[in-house]
């Protein structure tokens, strides 16, 4: 299985190649997509990230995560998770949104076992 192409980013408003609904926030995994809702673990801006906002993406086999931690970067990620991710024996990358979009998608049109969580907003 592959990992979807995120077709289109704008603020607020993300499209996954064969995803019929549009996301503010999304999670990609290799087959699939879905809304990233920070209300299922309560994730903020700060402290940001959580190992549980990743944890259903990991279990999906990706080799690599990449994380977008918004437009302006407002979004953050502790070392904790960091350290979550890498102890998962996962490969993690974090970047400004835009740029976490088009490393996600090199990977994915690589062949790799890529996965992400991206925040379209601030």
């Amino acid at each position: 299985m592959s990992s979807p192409e995120i077709a289109s980013l704008s603020w607020g408003h993300m499209k996954v190649k064969g995803c019929p609904a549009s996301y503010k926030d999304c999670k990609v995994w290799p087959g699939g997509s879905r809304a990233w809702d920070w209300r299922e673990t309560g994730t903020d801006h700060h402290p940001g990230v959580q190992p549980a906002d990743l944890e259903e993406v990991l279990k999906k086999g990706v080799e690599t995560l990449v994380i977008g931690r918004g437009m302006n970067e407002a979004l953050q990620v502790p070392s904790t998770t960091l350290d979550y991710i890498k102890k998962q024996g996962v490969d993690v990358k974090v970047f400004q949104t835009e740029k976490a979009v088009r490393e996600y998608n090199t990977l994915a049109g690589q062949g790799s076992k890529v996965g992400g969580v991206f925040h379209s907003t601030c």
